[in-house]
Parts: C-alpha cells; structure tokens; sequence
C-alpha cells in the first residue's frame, strides 16, 4: 500500500487591529509579521523538499489569509495551488465582534451558548471533521496518482477545523477548552496514511520563536 502524508498548516497571524473574530468575512489578509510567518512556512517545506521529500501538492482555503499564506510554499515547489472550501474556517455566529466574552453577557446572545459540546454557536464539530477529511483524502489519492509512495500534501488551513480534526483522528471527545489547542499560527500538523489507514500523526512549529509577539485569538 502507497504511502502518503498531509500537512495541515495553519495561516499566519492577521491584520487585525480592532480585535475582530474575523472568521469567514473577507479581506483579512496577514500582518507584516504573518507575511514572515508564511515565507519561512515556505522555506520549511522547501527544504524538506531539498532533502527528497515527495510534496507535490498545495491546497488552501479560499479566504485570504489562507491563499497568502500559501503563496510562498506553493512559490518555492513551483506548485498551483489548489483552492479547496471544504477546508475553511467553521462558521460561527459571533463572526464580526469584538470582546466575545463581554459581549455573551447579553441575554440576547444566551441561546447560542445553549450547547458548547455541538457548539450551538456555529457550525458542528462533527461536519468541519467530515468536510477536512473529504478534501485531505481526495488531494492525497491525487497526489499519489501524480507521484507514486510517498507523495505529499500541504493543505493551508484554519485552527479550529484542524484542531477538531486531529482529535477526531486520536479518538478524543470533539469539545475542549479553546484555550488549550495546540495549533498555533503557521503550526503544522501532519497525517502519515500507508493506504487509507492512518499510521502517524505529528506536530511541529516552524516558526516557534515568531510565536510570543504574535496576536492569536481563539478560532480566528
């Protein structure tokens, strides 16, 4: 059975000066420092690619940070990218405020707390595992038509659809504390398959030491 591996990378940090959870809005486009984030996200893939690894493949969310994001990697393998909407940020109704917490002591905002395990407050965990599993493995089997054992995928992704994907793939409960993700900005988490059969499933930050100035609002 053919080898093949994906590599979630989340976008880098946001232009965001009004603290905004962005979520789906268009025209969030990375900050001076994200731009950095995606060109050493790059240089990363790069050079694993120097080093014989088979990538053949860039994919991304249609939302802007996500597309900047992938420029550079897709730039240095002289790749497409492929644009994928099964691989978007959740949908969430809090999308366009500021100060979530504050605002949620409304009583007009109470129903949409009503159930955090769901969440109630926008789109099921369960459907964003669905949607990112469809695209990861529709874009691994292509990318094994295209290389043989061994190809690789780069899907540029978002934190919360990422997230819930690696816990659904270590056989862990949906909900959590959004506090204690471990996907931080331009992180990247991969999936080893031999076939269909998930074998491995690591996690590494490129640009750890980016990571202390960097804004990071939970499900942005």
């Amino acid at each position: 059975m053919p080898k093949s591996t994906v590599h979630l990378l989340r976008h880098g940090e946001v232009f965001n000066p009004e603290g905004i959870l962005y979520g789906r809005i268009p025209g969030y486009g990375l900050s001076e420092l994200g731009f950095e984030m995606a060109r050493r996200a790059g240089e990363h893939f790069a050079e694993q690619h120097q080093a014989g690894v088979k990538l053949v493949r860039v994919v991304a969310s249609p939302l802007l940070r996500a597309q900047q994001t992938a420029e550079p990697t897709a730039s240095t393998l002289d790749l497409p990218i492929h644009t994928d909407e099964r691989v978007i940020e959740a949908g969430n109704r809090f999308e366009g405020m500021s100060k979530v917490a504050t605002q949620l002591r409304q009583p007009k905002y109470w129903s949409y707390v009503r159930n955090p395990f769901k969440p109630s407050w926008g789109e099921a965990y369960r459907d964003q595992v669905t949607r990112m599993r469809e695209a990861m493995q529709e874009h691994r089997q292509a990318a094994v038509r295209e290389a043989g054992d061994g190809a690789e995928v780069v899907i540029v992704s978002h934190q919360l659809p990422i997230w819930v994907t690696r816990r659904a793939s270590q056989g862990q409960r949906l909900w959590h504390d959004p506090r204690q993700r471990e996907c931080t900005l331009t992180s990247v988490t991969s999936f080893e398959f031999e076939g269909d059969q998930l074998v491995d499933l690591r996690y590494t930050e490129p640009n750890a030491d980016l990571l202390a100035g960097a804004a990071n609002i939970p499900g942005a």
